[in-house]
């Protein structure tokens, strides 16, 4: 083969691979970029937590609404849910 064919062979196949590469770039290019913003869409908004008034102190907790949840309490020892160690612990934060 002469010199002149292999030349030519050789700068056809070197345009037909840098066309091949430079079409797979803007491919993956054009991929990437549908990727990012799919992501970009699929961003949850976060809202902000409102403010939430405070819990009441124990002070300001009714006598009644103390005695039910003593009650409660006693129901919860009297069925084995808790020791006693847990049932004075909690009788003591609720009478503060």
């Amino acid at each position: 083969m002469s010199f002149i064919r292999r030349a030519s062979r050789v700068a056809v196949a070197s345009s037909i691979h840098g066309n091949v590469q430079r079409r797979q770039r803007t491919r993956w290019a054009e991929a990437d970029q549908r990727a990012e913003q799919a992501q970009v869409q699929q961003v949850p908004v976060v809202q902000p937590i409102p403010d939430l008034p405070p819990l009441p102190v124990a002070s300001e907790i009714s006598m009644d609404a103390k005695i039910e949840q003593l009650t409660k309490l006693g129901e919860l020892k009297a069925a084995g849910v808790l020791t006693d160690a847990e049932f004075d612990a909690q009788k003591a934060r609720i009478l503060g």
